[in-house]
């Protein structure tokens, strides 16, 4: 038992000096902490608790960070995006206990924020002639970057610095501004009247965040603006004209309001209501919907009401169904959570696929069940759609009418527009590369894929397909090829009947592009 305990001790890795933990903690933070958590207790992805990790060993997790696993852990290593030494320096990271990271104080956050261009000397109307509605702004996730494309022309207009690995743009209530927020925290105010279209305003509310959005109620458009963050697990109210951090509120709670303690309560999609001057905060860990009123703000103390409701936990995304409905992934749980933003209630939740990931999800009209709103899944080939309209559909409403088999999982993102007759899914999570590559269309009337198809060129560049996003006629369908930081890709443009390739954008400036935002698609939820 001695020699084998002295055995076993021999084989175990040698502690990560403090160097290797640096990197290695930068390395999860950009390509782990999203899944798995800052503290590694898992949501999307497993919790990978050290001691559990141990007993998989060294060898078995280099061939998982490597190769990746079905179901939507990527092959870090086959795509270029880690070196076997990273490999194998993140194995042996897993097996230490993770590091807390800081949390900033209110003064540390304040220091951050800088308004570059005053609102009041900002263009009172677009400085240039471009159609600034039909603009797209592309992440460049990698680069820290943010592409503003001319959708009309395809060519690019000019890329402004944003926070690290661009999570999302959300427009403002006028379309005017694009917000957006990076991995790192960093807010980011773009203005698109002006020329080129730059960032004014900026702060750095979080250590790591994935939300933003802005007040659109009547009487409070653009006002303010809130930031969810990942750690530390808070919401930041900012002003929405210059992004000065207002009010910090801790969301650290229990689950689902009765159980166990949650420290690291995410803030995962917020959206603002149309009916109330709230926004509706989703808590990832801990279950919780959060409706929050931010009429009193002006009012001396700042008052906050908040409205608390249990739903499930881990949620993550979602998107609007007849702009009165917030659909949000439960994705961990497969479930689906149905908030009423007019009645300010928890009104159903329904059973998805293996991990649902809509980003916004896709909403039509279907001959048979009328309004429906779509969801594809990460973990299974499916895109599980679901009537949205308890009024005029009843017999619909909030039930499954069809789950439509896919070729492939590990589907992010799939969108429509209204003009258009297709739905398109993208598979950018497969561990299959030809699936990464590919796109699938299907029809939303016969509710069933009509084509798929592998774009040329993707694999070469060992790229993945993702993030479809219509034009604001509805006329074509962009979507990028995501590669490593190190190879330019491209962005390919479809026509939205035929499907056929129409154009390319390419430059040594298409590094790592992900998602891409219409203008007025984003600003008016057509998705």
């Amino acid at each position: 038992m001695l020699v084998l305990g002295a055995l076993a001790l021999a084989q175990a890795p040698a502690p990560l000096s403090p160097a290797e933990k640096e990197r290695a903690s930068q390395i999860y933070f950009d390509r782990c902490a999203g899944c798995h958590g800052v503290l590694r207790k898992g949501a999307t992805g497993p919790a990978l608790d050290p001691k559990k990790m141990a007993e998989r060993g060294v060898e078995y997790l280099k061939a998982v960070i490597f190769g990746g696993l079905p179901g939507g852990m990527p092959d870090w290593g086959r795509q270029g995006i880690l070196s076997e030494k990273d490999t194998e320096l993140m194995a042996r990271f897993l097996l230490e206990e993770p590091p807390t990271p800081p949390i900033p104080s209110y003064e540390e956050i304040r220091k951050t924020w800088k308004v570059y261009v005053p609102p009041e000397k900002r263009p009172k109307k677009p400085e240039h002639s471009r159609n600034w509605q039909n603009f797209f702004g592309q992440v460049l996730r990698d680069t820290g970057q943010v592409a503003i494309i001319d959708g009309d022309k395809k060519e690019l207009v000019t890329i402004v610095p944003t926070g690290f690995a661009t999570h999302i743009l959300r427009s403002s209530a006028t379309g005017r501004y694009f917000m957006a927020i990076g991995r790192d925290g960093k807010a980011s105010l773009i203005d698109l009247w002006m020329n080129p279209p730059q960032v004014v305003a900026e702060s750095k509310p979080c250590v790591d965040a994935r939300s933003i959005e802005s007040s659109k109620f009547k009487g409070f458009e653009d006002k303010y603006a809130v930031v969810g963050c990942y750690w530390p697990p808070t919401m930041v109210i900012l002003d929405g004209q210059t992004l000065e951090p207002l009010k910090m509120v801790s969301t650290m709670s229990y689950t689902k309001g009765a159980g166990e303690f949650v420290q690291e309560a995410r803030v995962a999609a917020i959206v603002a209501s149309q009916f109330n001057p709230e926004w509706i905060v989703n808590l990832k860990e801990s279950g919780q919907t959060w409706l929050v009123d931010y009429s009193q703000l002006s009012k001396q103390g700042r008052p906050l009401p908040i409205t608390m409701i249990d739903t499930e936990r881990f949620l993550h995304d979602g998107g609007w169904a007849l702009k009165r409905y917030f659909i949000v992934a439960a994705n961990a749980v497969n479930k689906l959570i149905v908030i009423d933003t007019k009645t300010r209630e928890f009104v159903a939740e329904v059973e998805a696929g293996v991990r649902p990931h809509p980003g916004r999800g896709s909403n039509w009209t279907h001959p048979t069940y009328g309004p429906v709103w779509a969801t594809g899944n990460i973990g299974s080939p499916e895109v599980t759609v679901v009537g949205v309209d308890p009024e005029k559909h009843p017999q619909y409403a909030w039930k499954v009418v069809k789950r439509i088999q896919l070729p492939y999982a590990g589907t992010l993102f799939i969108k429509t527009h209204p003009n258009s007759p297709w739905v398109i899914v993208d598979f950018p999570m497969s561990p299959s590369p030809q699936a990464a590559a590919s796109l699938c269309a299907i029809d939303k009337r016969k509710l069933e894929v009509t084509k798929c198809w592998e774009v040329p060129g993707a694999q070469e560049l060992k790229a993945r397909m993702v993030h479809p996003e219509f034009n604001k006629g509805g006329t074509e369908i962009w979507v990028s090829a995501w590669g490593s930081k190190d190879t330019p890709t491209f962005i390919v443009v479809y026509d939205a009947l035929t499907l056929k390739e129409k154009a390319r954008i390419t430059g040594d400036w298409v590094r790592t592009p992900t998602g891409k935002f219409n203008v007025y698609n984003t600003a008016y939820d057509i998705y």
